[in-house]
């Protein structure tokens, strides 16, 4: 274990002065490069063949400093009288209403076809097989499905897309009572 301690021997000075510059208290910084030569002990003979000892032991002992901070996380507790304030919907969660009432306004076949393949995650072969088409034809249906259904969805929700394709704007009209 001469290579662990010849490793120790060159890196504790600048390993000691990384964990107290990041560190308000020099016991804890000291307890921390006492941590890391412990793993580095655990390592036994394998330390010998790390081809970059003082790396291993700054990241070991930037590991360890990650861990402290993360188990001494400052926290302040919530007092008990808070307001439980009510979410309002994700906009994404708005935009499900609104295919939801769009896709009830296609035919049944259109409907079928993008309930099963966008919905359901069946891939369009199998499909095809279940309502005996060919694949082309099923691929062509799909198509003109989601067409429809994007043309209902601009219409009747202002559904916008940006410049690829993802949408950017809509407005979720009131359901009639």
């Amino acid at each position: 274990m001469k290579c662990l301690l010849q490793a120790i021997r060159q890196n504790e000075a600048q390993l000691r002065a990384f964990l107290r510059h990041r560190l308000s208290a020099d016991a804890v910084a000291e307890d921390l490069l006492q941590e890391v030569y412990l793993r580095a002990i655990a390592q036994g003979p394998k330390f010998c063949s790390v081809s970059q000892p003082r790396a291993w032991l700054f990241r070991v002992a930037r590991n360890a400093l990650i861990d402290y901070q993360r188990r001494h996380r400052e926290t302040s507790e919530l007092p008990e009288d808070i307001t439980h304030l009510e979410e309002e919907p994700a906009p994404v969660d708005r935009l499900t209403e609104c295919l939801s009432r769009n896709l009830a306004r296609l035919n049944q076949t259109d409907r079928d076809i993008i309930e099963h393949c966008d919905l359901l995650n069946m891939t369009v072969k199998s499909y095809a097989e279940q309502r005996q088409l060919s694949l082309s034809a099923a691929k062509a249906r799909l198509l003109r499905a989601r067409q429809r259904l994007r043309t209902s969805l601009i219409r009747h929700c202002s559904v916008r897309f940006d410049e690829t394709g993802q949408v950017c704007s809509f407005t979720v009209p009131p359901t009639a009572s």
